[in-house]
C-alpha cells in the first residue's frame, strides 16, 4: 500500500503500541485511532460505523482524512463529496477539489476549485487553490508531448505491498518496501525495511534473489527507507521513522551509517537533523560533497521542502540550505535525486503535474516535467538513472502490483520516416501542349543552400528516385542543350507525421514531382504570370516580386541567355500614357531583378504599352486583362558553358 512510504514523506508516523479500551461506538474508537495517528484502524472503526447506518458530514470528512492523511487521497474523493452534500465546511470543499485532480479529474477539479475560491476565507487553502488552478493549465500541455519511454514493472521486486526508493550498490538495486510481516497500524501494512536484488535479475518474472538488506540496518518495528549512498559505497544516509523519539508524524530523522570491517556500522542520527521537524529522503550529489534532502523545518517555503547540506574534509555537515522558492513551493517536494551529469531531480506536488507528486528535471532557473509516461496520474517518485534514457523509478499508477511499485524505463526507439521524391522528365511540345517521356538524362537534387547533394540519371521513361532528409527543402532540377532548366521545389518539412499515428516500425513517404523541359526559342514571348501593379504605379508589389522571383531563378538557371523584359497595357487610355507607364513598369521590374544579381547587361527594359495586343480589339474585362502583362523574350543565346 503507497502509504508506507509516508514517513518519509512525513505523514502520521511514531506510533505507540497500545491497546485500546472498551469504547460506546465505532466512531468514539475511530476517533481514538485518529488522534493516535492509527489511520488504517481509524479507517476500519468510520467504514464499520457506516455500515451500522451512520451518516454525516462529520463522519465522512474524518473518513476521508484518514485516507488523506495515511497518503491516498484518490480513495478520499467520495468521503469528500458525502461530507460536501451534508453542508461541511469550507475546508472539505477544498479536499474535494484536490482529490478530483489525484484522480485525474482535471475539470471536475478546475470547476470545484473555482467554487471554493468564490467563498475561502483559509489564507493558506487559498494559495494551495490558486497555485492548482494555475498548475491545471498546464495539464494538457504536459500530456500532448509525450517522451516515448517504454516503462515496465519490475517484477522481480514488486509484491502486493510497497516498493520505492530504489539505489544502485555494487551492481545490485537496494530498495524499500512494507513486506515485512509485522504491521504498521498507519495503514495495516508492514514496516519499510531495506531489500535489494541483484540488477542483473530486476527484468525477471520472479524474485528468488531479493533478500534483506544490512540487519543493522533493518531494525524491528521502525521504518528504515530511502539509502544514499557515497561514491566509493561506504557512506549511507537512511531515512528512520516511529522511533519514538519525537512526538507525532515528526517521528522522521536522517541516520548515518558506515561500512567498516565488512559489516554496516550501527546507525547514528545525523548532527543537522531538526528536532521538531522531519527530515527524509536523501541524495548525495556525485562527488559525495552535497547531500540534497527534503523537510518541513521551518524556513521554507510551505510543506516539504528540497534543503542541501555540504560535506567538509572533517567529515562535518553544513547547516542545511534551503533550495528556494524556484524550486521549492507552497506545496511538497521531496525525493531530489542527483543524475550522472550532476542534473537535480525532484518529485513535487506543488509544480504544474498531472496528479499527485510528479517527477522533474531542474534546468537552471526551470522545473521542467518529465512528461508522460514517465508521470501518471497517481504519485510518480524516487527517480534512478542507470544509463542513457533508462533508469527506475516508483509509482502507484494505475495497473501495479501493489501500492507503489518499482518501474523501469528506458527510451523507445522511434519508428522511421523515409522520405522519397518520385519523378518524371518530360518535353513539352509547344503547338499542341503535349508532353512526352525523355529518358537518359542527369536529374540533380539541391538542398536549400543551392548545394547539388544527389545526381541520377533518369530511365527510357523519364522517372527517376531521390531519398530525401525530413524537414528539409530541395529543388530537383533537369538540364538539357537547347531547353530551359527544369526546375521543381520539393520539401519535407511539416510532413512527418507524430509517432502516435504511425503503425509500422518504418513508413515510406513518397512525394512526386514532374521536370517539363521547354525549347528555347530567340524572340518568342513568354508571359510572366501574376505580375500587377497598383493604378498609375510602377512599383513592385510583395506579389509581383514573388513572380519575379521565379524569373531570377530562370537566369541563373540558364547563364547563356539574354532577354528582352516588356510591360503592355489594355487600349484603354491615351496612347502616349499608356506607353510612358509600361515602360515604368518594365524598368521596375529590370531594377528589381538587377538588384539581384543579375548581370545588366543580360536584361533589357521595353514598354510597348498599347501597340502589341494579345487580342485586338477587344471588348470585355477579361479581354483587357489578357492584354495587360508582362513578358520576356529570349534576345541572344551565348554558348553553353560548362556545368559542374
Amino acid at each position: 500500500m503507497r502509504q508506507n512510504r509516508t514517513f518519509v514523506l512525513g505523514v502520521a508516523l511514531s506510533l505507540a503500541v497500545a491497546a485500546c479500551g472498551p469504547f460506546r461506538s465505532s466512531v468514539q474508537k475511530g476517533d481514538k485511532n485518529f488522534g493516535k495517528e492509527e489511520y488504517e484502524l481509524a479507517i476500519n472503526n468510520y467504514q464499520a460505523a457506516l455500515k451500522k447506518g451512520r451518516t454525516g458530514a462529520e463522519l465522512n470528512f474524518k473518513l476521508a482524512e484518514a485516507y488523506r492523511l495515511s497518503n491516498r487521497l484518490p480513495q478520499a474523493e467520495q468521503y469528500y463529496k458525502a461530507a460536501l452534500d451534508a453542508r461541511r465546511t469550507e475546508e472539505a470543499m477544498f479536499r474535494y477539489g484536490m482529490a478530483l485532480k489525484a484522480n485525474g479529474k482535471y475539470e471536475e477539479a478546475t470547476t470545484q476549485l473555482q467554487s471554493y475560491m468564490a467563498v475561502a476565507s483559509n489564507k493558506t487553502f487559498i494559495r494551495l487553490a490558486q497555485l492548482e488552478l494555475e498548475n491545471l493549465k498546464q495539464v494538457a500541455p504536459i500530456t500532448s508531448k509525450p517522451t516515448y519511454q517504454i516503462i515496465r514493472p519490475v517484477i522481480a521486486a514488486n509484491t502486493g505491498a510497497s516498493e520505492f526508493s530504489p539505489v544502485l550498490l555494487n551492481n545490485e538495486l537496494i530498495f524499500s518496501s512494507t513486506r515485512e510481516d509485522v504491521k504498521y497500524k498507519g495503514n495495516g501494512e508492514g514496516f519499510l525495511n531495506l531489500y535489494v536484488v541483484p540488477v542483473a535479475d530486476t527484468g525477471m518474472t520472479a524474485a528468488p534473489s531479493v533478500r534483506p538488506f544490512a540487519a543493522a540496518l533493518n531494525a524491528p518495528e521502525v521504518h528504515d527507507a530511502s539509502p544514499a549512498f557515497t561514491n566509493d559505497g561506504r557512506t549511507m544516509v537512511f531515512a528512520r521513522g516511529n522511533t519514538g523519539k519525537k512526538n507525532g508524524s515528526a517521528d522522521v530523522d536522517l541516520y548515518i551509517s558506515q561500512y567498516k570491517t565488512n559489516e554496516w556500522s550501527e546507525p547514528r542520527p545525523a548532527s543537522f537533523n531538526d528536532p521538531i521537524a522531519w527530515d527524509a529522503s536523501p541524495a548525495f550529489s556525485p562527488d559525495g560533497r552535497t547531500l540534497y534532502f527534503s523537510s518541513n523545518r521551518r524556513g521554507g517555503q510551505g510543506g516539504r521542502d528540497i534543503w542541501k547540506t555540504t560535506l567538509d574534509a572533517s567529515g562535518r555537515f553544513s547547516r542545511p540550505e534551503n533550495l528556494g522558492p524556484t524550486i521549492n513551493t507552497p506545496g511538497n517536494e521531496s525525493f531530489p535525486y542527483v543524475g550522472p551529469d550532476s542534473t537535480l531531480y525532484i518529485a513535487s506536488d506543488g509544480h504544474p503535474g498531472l496528479g499527485g507528486l510528479d517527477l522533474f528535471r531542474i534546468n537552471g532557473d526551470s522545473v521542467i516535467n518529465m512528461g508522460t509516461p514517465i508521470n501518471s496520474v497517481g504519485d510518480d517518485f524516487s527517480l534512478l538513472i542507470t544509463g542513457e534514457n533508462q533508469g527506475f523509478l516508483a509509482s502507484n499508477r494505475a495497473g501495479g502490483q501493489g501500492g507503489d511499485d518499482l518501474y523501469s524505463f528506458m527510451k523507445r526507439q522511434p519508428k522511421l520516416v523515409n522520405f522519397f521524391v518520385d519523378g518524371k522528365v518530360v518535353e513539352r511540345n509547344e503547338k499542341t501542349n503535349a508532353t512526352t517521356p525523355v529518358g537518359n538524362i542527369r536529374v540533380a537534387l539541391q538542398n536549400a543552400q543551392g548545394v547539388k547533394v544527389q545526381e541520377a540519371s533518369a530511365d527510357v521513361q523519364g522517372n527517376f528516385t531521390f531519398k530525401l532528409d525530413s524537414a528539409s527543402v530541395y529543388s530537383v532540377i533537369a538540364e538539357r542543350t537547347g531547353y530551359f532548366t527544369a526546375r521543381q521545389p520539393v520539401s519535407t518539412q511539416g510532413k512527418t507525421p507524430p509517432q502516435s499515428q504511425l503503425t509500422q516500425p518504418i513508413t515510406d513517404i513518397r512525394l512526386t514531382t514532374t521536370l517539363t523541359l521547354s525549347k528555347i526559342v530567340r524572340n518568342r514571348a513568354i508571359v510572366v504570370e501574376n505580375i500587377f501593379y497598383d493604378y498609375d504605379k510602377a512599383d513592385i508589389r510583395p506579389d509581383a516580386a514573388v513572380e519575379l522571383d521565379k524569373l531570377v531563378q530562370t537566369l541563373v538557371d540558364n547563364p547563356a541567355i539574354t532577354i528582352e523584359l516588356s510591360s503592355h497595357t489594355d487600349s484603354r487610355g491615351v496612347d502616349i500614357y499608356n506607353q510612358d507607364l509600361s515602360q515604368r513598369r518594365a524598368q521596375s521590374a529590370v531594377d528589381y531583378i538587377i538588384s539581384k544579381g543579375i548581370d545588366p547587361k543580360r536584361i533589357t527594359a521595353r514598354g510597348y504599352g498599347e501597340s502589341r495586343p494579345v487580342v485586338r480589339n477587344a471588348k470585355t474585362e477579361e479581354q483587357h486583362q489578357r492584354n495587360r502583362r508582362t513578358e520576356f523574350t529570349v534576345t541572344r543565346i551565348d554558348e553553353q558553358p560548362e556545368r559542374e
